[in-house]
């Protein structure tokens, strides 16, 4: 789009019956293009419309110090095992299994056994070998040999429970609070509340694997009824490689009439019909939205080159993270990028193992023995290489790192080998900023099938990170149709014996 150097007499002549979304979708030429509102909503130059406010107007509080109380972690990556990792064949240990393996399951209480999609097995211990490690003595499956030897450095949720056997619904449980869709996930709130840290790379991004979306695609990434702004920024990486393209923050190659003067022009043109928009008009926060992200991927035609290219690493990280291994490739090149993410601002990063269906995730209802093993070898050692990493660039004193799944597997068979979900209890860890290492908070059943002392809900496991932020979680909402909503409902506990 060429715009005239006489703007005013342009604009003086000009019928501003034009609106902000008429005047983008016309500004044409590919995103470099349509990117002309860039620079508007940092410099204040965004009109808005009588009565709206900021996105966040608690993003005007101190980035660094939480907006409640002092904050002990400044970012955060949260690792999401999709499909629901089994606890007791990785890290709740329990003797019973083992005692009374192929044996009918009967916990002696008089409940009637059920499972979500089978008929309840026999007994069923776990196939790889136990050990304790660390100071603390954590029971770590053989299966992870790399993270092992960080135990001392986490935090354990040992009695986790969830409301549902559903995949679907548990994954939105874990990351929105809710059954149901439509509510705004960990990342988003976090986002909403504390702002961005920087003007070039979005807030809160999501890595999902290679190979696909999880369940609920993009609904677990979403902001729900917070301003659209605040949503998941979703970068994938080729399915064929596991590397990231960016040729879309790129000037398409056959846009010659685009120039740095042009986009110039067309900003202050944008400016002056911004301004009469807001005049005629009430709010559109579906615009502002859009406007946002246009000035973002404009700042980022700049900067996500660079934080993206994994080649500027020394070949030993590279290493570290196993990028250059087949099994460890896709997620460890994922793992290292978070943390030439948040190194750089990013606030909120979201690292998926496992995409949506009946193979390649954590699943494992056909064959506990050969299914579990290339999951664990695919992030063994890139999570692990991340914890250390993070610790040797003095990164782990304000990150906050995360494992977490949708629910467990049960105790008993399902077939011969495998194992159905298990909302009853799971196992979840945390590692970092603000966390009491080498803790573990609460207990499962001799069984390891139903949370029983210390349970923690998705509703406590969020006050935690929430507090860790800075933030109470019972004073972060959102007034939606007549609600005030918040990210923990009407539930949640901070779990302070695992906060250091």
């Amino acid at each position: 789009m060429h715009v005239s150097l006489n703007l005013k007499s342009q604009i003086s002549n000009l019928k501003l019956s034009l609106s902000r979304r008429e005047a983008l979708q016309r500004a044409g030429g590919g995103l470099g293009a349509i990117a002309l509102a860039q620079l508007l909503g940092r410099q204040g130059l965004l009109a808005q419309a009588p009565g709206q406010t900021q996105p966040s107007a608690l993003a005007k509080k101190d980035l660094n110090g939480g907006i409640h109380h002092r904050a002990k972690a400044r970012r955060v990556i949260q690792l999401f095992m999709n499909g629901g990792a089994s606890q007791m064949d990785l890290f709740d240990h329990k003797p019973e299994l083992f005692k009374r393996h192929n044996q009918p399951f009967d916990p002696g209480s008089g409940v009637r056994v059920e499972a979500a999609t089978s008929e309840p097995g026999k007994v069923l211990k776990p196939v790889f070998e136990f050990r304790q490690h660390g100071q603390c003595g954590r029971w770590v499956s053989s299966l992870l040999p790399n993270l092992s030897a960080h135990v001392d450095e986490m935090a354990f949720l040992m009695a986790m429970a969830s409301k549902t056997n559903v995949h679907g619904p548990g994954s939105f449980m874990m990351n929105t609070g809710f059954l149901l869709p439509g509510f705004p996930c960990l990342g988003a709130w976090s986002s909403y509340g504390l702002g961005s840290l920087t003007d070039n790379l979005p807030t809160f991004v999501v890595l999902p694997d290679a190979k696909g979306l999880p369940y609920n695609q993009k609904g677990n990434f979403t902001a729900g009824f917070l301003p659209a702004s605040h949503q998941g920024t979703l970068i994938q990486a080729r399915p064929d490689s596991g590397e990231f393209s960016l040729n879309d923050l790129k000037r398409a190659s056959n846009s010659s009439y685009i120039t740095d003067e042009s986009e110039k022009q067309g900003l202050s043109l944008l400016h002056q019909l911004n301004h009469e928009h807001a005049r005629q008009n009430n709010s559109d926060p579906q615009l502002e939205a859009r406007i946002h992200a246009y000035e973002l991927a404009a700042q980022m035609q700049v900067s996500a080159p660079e934080a993206f290219d994994l080649s500027r690493e020394s070949a030993a990280t590279r290493e570290l993270y196993g990028v250059e291994d087949k099994p460890t490739a896709d997620f460890g090149k994922r793992c290292l990028l978070a943390r030439r993410l948040i190194e750089r601002g990013v606030r909120f990063v979201q690292v998926w193992s496992g995409t949506g269906g009946p193979t390649g995730n954590w699943d494992n209802h056909a064959n506990i023995e050969k299914e579990l093993p290339p999951m664990c070898a695919s992030t063994d050692k890139p999570i692990a290489a991340l914890l250390t990493d993070l610790k040797s660039r003095g990164l782990l004193e304000d990150t906050l790192v995360l494992w977490s799944t949708e629910f467990g597997r049960m105790p008993f068979s399902q077939g011969s080998t495998g194992r159905d979900h298990n909302g009853g209890t799971f196992v979840g860890w945390m590692a970092g900023a603000g966390v009491k290492g080498g803790t573990a908070y609460g207990e499962s059943d001799p069984w390891s099938w139903k949370a029983e002392r210390d349970i923690t809900y998705c509703y406590d496991f969020h006050a935690t990170v929430l507090h860790l932020l800075g933030i109470n979680h019972e004073k972060l909402t959102f007034r939606h149709n007549g609600i005030d909503r918040r990210l923990t409902d009407v539930h949640g506990e901070v779990v302070s014996k695992v906060i250091a």
